[in-house]
């Protein structure tokens, strides 16, 4: 009987979401209020998809808790960020905020929309770097 080899596979790495959210040519930053390593530095709004959820499904419940607005989520900005040392990767979505809501600081220290000039005003974090520089094109189309 042939010896059978088992092969371990390596976990999936956790998807991360994050949204921009343009609005009259300018991009919504939030400011971290924790952990202490990211306190003082900007992000995109987002979070952990949970298990059974989809990236949208993600995206629009972390944008309701995070910033009490509910969005429309559209299509992907730039490319995969690899997080963790490749145990998590972070997908970033355009998306639309409805009903005319208001996003409004519920987890961050702050809140701050940025015109293109202003993009680079602020410390954002390492992972959002690679998308801040996909936001030019994004907001002269706006």
């Amino acid at each position: 009987m042939p010896s059978e080899q088992y092969v371990k596979s390596s976990p999936s790495p956790r998807v991360i979401v994050a949204a921009v959210i343009i609005d009259d040519g300018r991009v919504l930053a939030c400011q971290r209020s924790s952990p202490p390593e990211a306190a003082g530095k900007w992000e995109f709004p987002g979070g952990k998809v949970e298990p059974g959820e989809t990236d949208q499904q993600a995206l629009v419940r972390e944008c309701a808790e995070e910033l009490g607005i509910t969005v429309e989520v559209a299509g992907r900005v730039g490319p995969d960020v690899s997080l963790a040392h490749g145990r998590a990767v972070l997908r970033v979505y355009a998306v639309e905020v409805l009903d005319g809501g208001v996003p409004e600081a519920l987890e961050h220290s702050a809140l701050r929309w940025l015109t293109v000039d202003q993009l680079n005003s602020v410390p954002w974090l390492p992972a959002d770097v690679p998308i801040v520089a996909e936001l030019p094109k994004l907001l002269f189309r706006s």
